[in-house]
């Protein structure tokens, strides 16, 4: 009979390898991709700023600044993923997490902010009342994600014995 020599686990420790060494190059990869992304989303929210300032007493500017500025913190939570696997080699949960987080919160400010402009006018019509009625549900169903977010993040993360922590 035949025996396995060394041959075959040379073939695996270099298909490892270069494996390894993908995994790594599409980290780097994404990681400079993520960057300039976050970069262009900065840019985007001051200039989205400068523009703003003309306009002191409406919400448009701020929703819109507030809302590329959440986005651009995201990018920068996936970037600290990337990172992360790069360096330890395995995925962690909770950047996912805070990610989550991160939008349910953004779409709460939005739905918030959408649903107190609707509601100035004198009028309400039955379409602005079903949306406004919509809308509060959605921030319910928002508040309990939150909730439950932030319940699996302190799940997740590990207890620190340091003082003032």
């Amino acid at each position: 009979m035949l025996q396995p020599g060394p041959e075959p686990d040379r073939w695996v420790q270099r298909s490892a390898g270069v494996f390894l060494w993908v995994e790594h190059a599409t980290y780097v990869v994404l990681g400079v991709l993520l960057s300039a992304a976050i970069l262009v989303g900065l840019g985007g929210a001051g200039w989205v700023l400068l523009t703003g300032l003309a306009d002191w007493s409406g919400t448009g500017a701020i929703l819109l600044i507030i809302d590329r500025l959440l986005f651009v913190l995201m990018m920068v939570e996936i970037l600290h993923t990337v990172r992360a696997s790069m360096r330890g080699g395995a995925l962690n949960s909770e950047p996912f997490l805070v990610v989550g987080l991160i939008a349910t919160i953004r779409r709460v400010l939005v739905i918030t902010l959408k649903s107190s402009e609707s509601t100035k006018q004198d009028t309400l019509t039955d379409a602005v009342q079903r949306a406004f009625q919509a809308s509060m549900m959605e921030l319910g169903v928002l508040a309990v994600l939150i909730l439950v977010m932030v319940v699996a993040i302190r799940l997740v993360r590990p207890i620190s014995t340091g003082e003032g922590g």
